[in-house]
């Protein structure tokens, strides 16, 4: 449910998440090669990055003083798109054959609905697409998570289930298509204007630059490990702990709500642990 509906059933969480890297498996944001037949009967390759269909190879995990330059990558990003001329239910099929989710999300996904705990994905990717995949992969329950991401329109004279017959909506005009802070900001503003109104802690996880707008915005950042949020947050001095899958994310979700730890515990073993983590690779070389 989109706000203010979300803060009905009083959450004492409220869980955003990115989908590409975080929810999906690592090994599967490059797929590989599919083939797609041309009239010609000629073949030409275009290789899957995350569920973005794509001629060349960009990695999304950029080093810093890039984040800003690659974020601007709105316009290349629909270049792409619409060099895709596969119907869109094919482009659906192919990914629900062959994308993985982090094996651990569907245990998170129904601990959250038992606990009332809402999981919201921000995307920058194509919510018909994450959709499928989130029911196809973790089941019908699915269905209730709020997605914002990326929209799939017709194009003119054509359906989407027509070669060539669809394009990207995006969400807004930020420079990723889609400014993940822009959902989650009004929650803030919401108890901002409600000082005596009980505040549900606000977690995300993520992986890459596209959830840099977000990582400001809630109160716990889970930064997968080996990638430069984690170097974002300790540079900006955001709360953070790390993540290596859904079932590290669960048991510290489980120890937040339950209050067995504070969120100022947690964010400081985060910390220590990838300070430890640094000095120990300084010592091996």
């Amino acid at each position: 449910m989109p706000y203010p509906q979300t803060l009905e059933e009083n959450p004492k969480i409220i869980f955003f998440t990115d989908f590409d890297g975080t929810i999906t498996l690592k090994d599967n944001r490059q797929l590989g090669l599919r083939r797609e037949a041309s009239k010609a009967r000629k073949c030409r390759y275009i290789e899957w990055h995350g569920h973005f269909p794509v001629r060349t190879v960009t990695h999304e995990h950029s080093a810093l003083p890039d984040v800003r330059a690659k974020a601007k990558g709105s316009e290349s990003f629909w270049d792409m798109m619409e060099s895709v001329k596969t119907p869109f239910p094919d482009c659906i099929r192919l990914l629900c054959e062959n994308i993985k989710l982090d094996p651990y999300f569907k245990d998170f996904y129904q601990w959250s609905r038992a606990n009332k705990v809402p999981v919201i994905v921000l995307s920058s990717g194509m919510t018909p697409i994450i959709r499928s995949l989130l029911v196809h992969l973790v089941g019908p329950e699915a269905k209730d998570i709020e997605i914002v991401s990326n929209e799939v329109v017709d194009k003119p004279g054509k359906t989407k289930d027509q070669e060539d017959g669809w394009q990207l909506k995006y969400h807004d005009d930020s420079g990723f298509g889609h400014d993940k802070s822009l959902t989650i900001r009004p929650y803030a503003k919401h108890f901002a204007a409600r000082p005596n109104e009980p505040r549900p802690t606000m977690l995300y996880a993520g992986d890459g630059v596209s959830d840099l707008s977000a990582a400001r915005e809630t109160d716990l950042l889970f930064a997968k490990k080996g990638h430069d949020l984690i170097t974002y947050c300790e540079r900006e001095g955001i709360p953070f702990t790390v993540f290596e899958d859904w079932q590290s994310i669960l048991a510290t979700t489980k120890d937040i709500l339950e209050g067995r730890k504070s969120l100022k515990t947690v964010a400081k073993e985060g910390a220590d642990k990838v300070r430890e983590e640094k000095q120990n690779i300084e010592t091996t070389k």
